[in-house]
């Protein structure tokens, strides 16, 4: 993810980032630009051709164009924010569940264990939304080495398996009281829903249907354009039209981009950073 000062407004304006739109969509304006330009010489010079209020039509068109794009772009919005939403419960479930063992575990051994497989948990659960792995981000332990937890088709269950797998000894060992591992359970939970939760968005994208039909109308509503513009704004047509191509184009390439936020797109979540903040929180709240 960029940070960035959103109250610079002449650097944002101005400054061209490798994900920006405007760079993406720059080959395809200038394609849109020549057409245009093509039309125009046939229109004005070759067949002298004029057309009345054909812009009318681009008009009402333009206006339910919008009301698509503004559907998809809070769509894809909602998407983006609510795997926020997840990510900040994994904080607040993380810390929760270290805070309540680092007070009910007093071995040593044992809290250094929960401390690196909570820690290993989420960075499971963002390297399994990311389809790879960085063994930099996981912490070995005596009973679980990060080579036996990669040979696993999901991630975050063999951690949390392992995770289980401790607390079910603490309480055979009589450690922990019964009472005491329903204090821990809701937390020890939240990790399999939240990945669910993410596993929805990610594997749910936008109906096919209508992904299509929106880009179907774009380019439609595009390429018909300067057979009424031109008449109206001549050889300007060629810089008007891919000013509404990038306008259009932009909107459903930043959705695109945000439907599924747990990549490492420069508009996608943080994850880097909140799962290192939380490694921190751990290391901590496990220390004497």
């Amino acid at each position: 993810m960029v940070d960035y000062n959103p109250k610079s407004w002449w650097k944002l304006i101005f400054v061209f980032h490798k994900s920006d739109t405007f760079r993406q969509l720059f080959p395809a304006m200038l394609g849109v630009a020549a057409y245009t330009a093509l039309v125009a010489y046939l229109e004005l010079d070759v067949f002298h051709a004029q057309f009345k209020n054909t812009t009318i039509v681009h008009s009402l068109v333009g206006f339910v164009l919008s009301l698509l794009l503004v559907f998809r772009t809070n769509t894809a919005y909602d998407r983006w924010w609510e795997g926020r939403k997840i990510w900040g419960a994994v904080v607040n479930n993380s810390r929760n569940l270290a805070l309540k063992l680092s007070n009910l575990v007093e071995d040593e051994a044992t809290r250094q264990r929960f401390q690196a497989l909570i820690n290993n948990q989420v960075m499971a659960m963002k390297w399994h939304l990311r389809n790879g792995f960085n063994p930099d981000d996981f912490e070995d332990t005596d009973r679980y080495p990060i080579a036996e937890f990669r040979k696993k088709a999901h991630l975050p269950n063999a951690v949390m398996q392992a995770i289980y797998k401790e607390v079910n000894e603490l309480y055979h060992l009589n450690k922990i009281t019964g009472e005491q591992l329903l204090y821990i359970n809701a937390e020890l939970q939240s990790f399999t829903d939240n990945i669910g939760a993410c596993e929805r968005i990610q594997k749910t994208p936008i109906p096919y249907a209508y992904s299509l039909f929106l880009k179907k109308v774009i380019f439609l509503y595009i390429f018909t354009m300067p057979i009424g513009f031109v008449s109206e704004f001549g050889y300007w047509s060629t810089v008007i039209i891919p000013l509404v191509f990038y306008t259009f184009a932009g909107i459903e390439i930043i959705a695109e981009e945000i439907e599924d936020p747990f990549g490492q797109d420069a508009n996608d979540l943080p994850l880097n950073r909140i799962s290192n903040n939380i490694r921190g929180n751990l290391k901590e709240i496990f220390e004497r």
